[in-house]
């Protein structure tokens, strides 16, 4: 019944589920029928290892000794005798996916289609298990030897094979097709998603709702009516609306804009529109624009425009930090709000990062399964439970941190669930210029296959080095054509030089096409800011803030570390309204201080008389604010002028002081010499060659690309005095970076017929990135923490950090006072390791309830005192809603 049932899903899946675009991928050279035909098979024929003996004497989930003994007399009365006698020595050889490829491989099934079977189970063979049946004969036939007793099982599994060939339309074996590596592993990926559904019994936790639920012993299978069992388990899944993307008229483009966001298109967006409505094949998309000139609705319109001209039935938005993520997706999700109700239908919608379920739009939107059927659930956006975990990018329309793409190209068990998600949707990536090196070996490989999948990639960047934007095109070439692609590319002269800002660049099939002119009056004006290094002491600095906005206005002041940030904050004066920003805050006070900042000196913020802001790193990406003046830490150019992008970004009335942008630079202590934690982050090379272009003004958006070429390419070296040591450490640790992400990364997709995934996620070093955290952490080359939640702790009882009683709170509101340890606490595996047995030890003690508790069930706790400090681990811990967590080594501690 489960092989039935898989077939059916699978096929449903197939005709309705996939887009166009994924369907002909999976057709390639096959016609639909074939390719169907296909479909229907792996999805009956991926569990005919269980029909062995290693697999029908294995014990019952739960050791049910009647259980057992039933089943066996069963067997029995089917010819199947001795199996209480039965002791298999080397039964866990064959496990039942692996025996499914060998027996299927052994009949004659191409070894591309057999390994999709042996990696049903999220992980494929390294190679093809040629002597399996062979070596363990009495794992498939209960006996080595006796014909007696292996006829039983031979006739059972030859029975299975015909039967799924003749319901899948098969009239031999040979007439089952080989296929290319990325079919298989989008095909994999169908079988996992479908053989998951088919094994769900209901689509929810309350059971309300029937998928395909377990069938009583005493039931035969012909008393069951699969066709209405099928129907019902689909009409009970299948509860979103299917988008159907819609022609835009490029001569009514005002409209369009109108109609989504209020307003007419800017001279840039016109152009960008157009010319990416005129593709006919379009691959790769790259907007080069500066900051707030309305890259955001380039992108989702043109994720219309593409989705209708490819077939794809879907969008993943990824962006760097789940700062930008939160703030994005509220724009995405009103866009797609637009589309449900344009079409009447109901669209799911995933955010996808670990602290998704603070954010307050996400958390307001109801649940497909409650809208199902009711007069008002169309033209609704709404949030689909079945896409959970693993299944989250399944979802059609996702808005998620970049790490979600970047786990394409890492080998972690299921990756092709994440390929088949992908596969289907319009993929962008904001902010394209703020992954380091390590994170770009993850994105061209991750580009790599969506070329070859024929997904169109739309990529957003305000500063993008000219190196970089040649790499995302060449890895979507190399991925969608192999490396012939040179000899019938069509380029425009020196494309790969061009510093034309703004820029479109278009991949339209094997031709670059690049936008360079952009006709019509700008709504805004060149801005001159002028340039200035600061070396001052803190003290100092922060008197220079206030003094600058002694008449009124918002300064900004961007640091890249976060205990710089926290020392800046505490010497800004009481009577100065103070706001600071980074990742070390709990998850929801976080969440409240994007909120504030966003209402306050967002675009249509109600902006205070003076304030002061201070953060890292996180201010610099996709936030919509705007600073009267702004101070920043050295970075590399790109960064600089990333941060210069939110100073005066808007058209409103500032204080008279204030009229002229005004950046002020610090942390450069001398020549060639930069604050330590600068240099950490960034390396000398980068730094002294910004420090060398830098000017004491620049034009926004003139100089951008010209500056950032500058910094970037390697020609320019010559100019700058004492860099070659600098240099060499740079491309040392470069190396270096591309050593480690290959470690564990996928090869670069086999285009010919008959390659399989027989090894594709076979590793040699250990398992990481097996849990999310873990696979997050590997494609960033972050080093691990610990996450801990923080409560108070005192002789009056246990609170939460707000001085609510735990005992008022619901458990859901606990296990979001969630916050990661800085890396100094847990440096290494043993400090880990020790730090969490100290953890453990403080939960059983204060809260040995949350184990059973479906919220906080796993958690650690770290409880604070009544002054909300804590020393853990040889540090002082100190945490403040305003501040954020704070350390010190207890050493220094005690000498304050």
């Amino acid at each position: 019944m489960h092989l039935i049932d898989t077939q059916n899903t699978i096929n449903y899946l197939f005709a309705n589920w996939l887009s166009p675009d994924q369907q002909r991928l999976l057709t390639g050279r096959l016609s639909e029928e074939e390719t169907q035909r296909l479909v229907k098979f792996v999805g009956f024929i991926h569990d005919i290892g269980k029909g062995t003996a290693a697999f029908q004497t294995k014990k019952s989930y739960d050791h049910d000794d009647s259980l057992e003994e039933d089943l066996r007399s069963r067997l029995a009365q089917g010819g199947f005798r001795g199996l209480e006698e039965v002791v298999l020595a080397s039964a866990s050889q064959s496990p039942h996916a692996l025996a499914g490829e060998a027996i299927i491989e052994g009949l004659g099934v191409p070894e591309s289609i057999g390994a999709i079977i042996g990696g049903h189970h999220g992980k494929p063979a390294k190679e093809a298990p040629e002597n399996q049946i062979d070596d363990y004969t009495a794992n498939f036939y209960q006996d080595d030897v006796d014909p007696k007793v292996q006829e039983p099982w031979k006739a059972a599994q030859k029975e299975l094979f015909e039967y799924g060939l003749i319901t899948s339309g098969y009239q031999e074996v040979a007439d089952i097709p080989d296929i290319t590596q990325p079919q298989a592993v989008v095909l994999e990926g169908l079988l996992i998603m479908a053989d998951w559904l088919a094994s769900s019994e209901y689509l929810d936790y309350q059971q309300e709702k029937p998928l395909f639920p377990l069938i009583p012993l005493d039931q035969a299978y012909q008393d069951i009516d699969v066709s209405s069992r099928f129907r019902r388990a689909m009409g009970n899944w299948s509860i979103g609306g299917e988008w159907q993307p819609q022609r835009i008229e490029l001569n009514d483009l005002n409209q369009v804009y109108m109609d989504r966001w209020k307003f007419k298109p800017r001279p840039v967006q016109r152009s960008m529109s157009q010319a990416i409505g005129k593709a006919l094949d379009p691959g790769m998309v790259i907007v080069e624009a500066p900051m707030g000139r309305g890259k955001t609705e380039i992108a989702l319109l043109a994720v219309e425009q593409l989705a209708y001209m490819t077939g794809s039935d879907g969008l993943f938005m990824g962006l760097p930090t789940q700062a930008t993520t939160n703030a994005m997706f509220n724009r995405v999700n009103k866009w797609l709000k637009f589309l449900a109700e344009l079409q009447d239908e109901k669209f799911e919608i995933k955010l996808m990062h670990s602290k998704a379920q603070f954010n307050k739009t996400y958390r307001s939107l109801p649940d497909a399964s409650n809208v199902y059927g009711e007069a008002d659930g169309h033209g609704d956006v709404v949030v689909n439970s079945w896409f959970s975990g693993k299944k989250s990018i399944l979802s059609k329309f996702t808005v998620g941190t970049i790490d979600n793409l970047l786990l394409m190209g890492l080998k972690q068990k299921h990756l092709f669930l994440r390929h088949l998600g992908f596969s289907g949707k319009v993929v962008v990536i904001d902010e394209v210029h703020a992954y380091d090196a390590y994170m770009n070996q993850y994105l061209y490989k991750a580009v790599n296959w969506l070329g070859a999948y024929h997904v169109p990639i739309v990529i957003l960047s305000a500063t993008l080095p000219k190196a970089k934007r040649n790499a995302l095109l060449e890895a979507y070439l190399l991925g969608k054509y192999g490396k012939k692609y040179v000899r019938k590319l069509v380029v425009p002269e020196g494309w790969k030089e061009t510093q034309a800002y703004p820029l479109l660049s278009i991949l339209d099939g094997r031709q670059i096409k690049q936008t360079t002119s952009f006709l019509g009056k700008s709504d805004q004006q060149p801005a001159h800011i002028q340039v200035k290094r600061l070396d001052l002491l803190d003290e100092d600095l922060i008197a220079h803030a206030v003094h600058k906005i002694s008449d009124g206005g918002v300064a900004g002041i961007i640091v890249n570390t976060v205990k710089r940030a926290q020392r800046l904050a505490q010497l800004v004066p009481p009577d100065i309204q103070l706001m600071v920003m980074h990742s070390a805050f709990l998850a929801n006070d976080r969440s409240v201080q994007e909120t504030k900042i966003q209402d306050a000196i967002g675009g249509k913020g109600i902006r205070p008389d003076k304030m002061i802001v201070i953060g890292t790193q996180v201010l610099e990406q996709s936030l919509d604010i705007d600073f009267d003046v702004m101070y920043t830490d050295i970075a590399p150019m790109d960064l600089i002028l990333q941060r210069a992008g939110r100073l005066h970004r808007h058209q409103i009335e500032r204080p008279a002081a204030l009229q002229s942008p005004q950046l002020f630079v610090m942390g450069i202590e001398g020549t060639n010499e930069y604050e330590s934690g600068s240099g950490t982050v960034y390396g000398q090379y980068l730094l002294m060659k910004t420090d060398h272009f830098l000017k004491d003004e620049i034009t926004l958006p003139n100089d951008i690309s010209p500056l950032v070429q500058e910094v970037y390419d390697p020609k320019t070296d010559s100019e700058i005095a004492d860099i070659d040591e600098a240099k060499a450490k740079f491309k040392k640790d470069l190396e270096n970076e591309k050593g480690k992400a290959h470690r564990f990364q996928v090869g670069a997709p086999k285009l010919k017929v008959g390659a399989t995934i027989h090894g594709w996620l076979s590793r040699d070093l250990g398992n990481t990135g097996n849990d999310d955290q873990q696979a997050s952490a590997a494609v960033r080359d972050i080093k691990e923490t610990l996450e801990v939640i923080l409560v108070q702790h005192t002789e009056e009882g246990n609170f939460l950090l707000d001085g609510r009683p735990l005992t008022d709170v619901h458990s859901k509101e606990i296990a979001q006072q969630i916050i990661r340890l800085p890396f100094v606490i847990t440096p290494s595996p043993d400090k880990v390791d020790k730090a969490i047995k100290a953890l453990e030890t403080l939960t059983s003690r204060y809260f040995l309830g949350w184990q059973s508790d479906v919220w906080l069930k796993g958690s650690l706790v770290l409880p604070l005192d009544k002054d909300l400090s804590v020393t853990f681990e040889g540090w002082h811990l100190t945490y403040s809603s305003k501040l954020g967590l704070k350390y010190v080594q207890e050493d220094d501690n005690r000498g304050q």
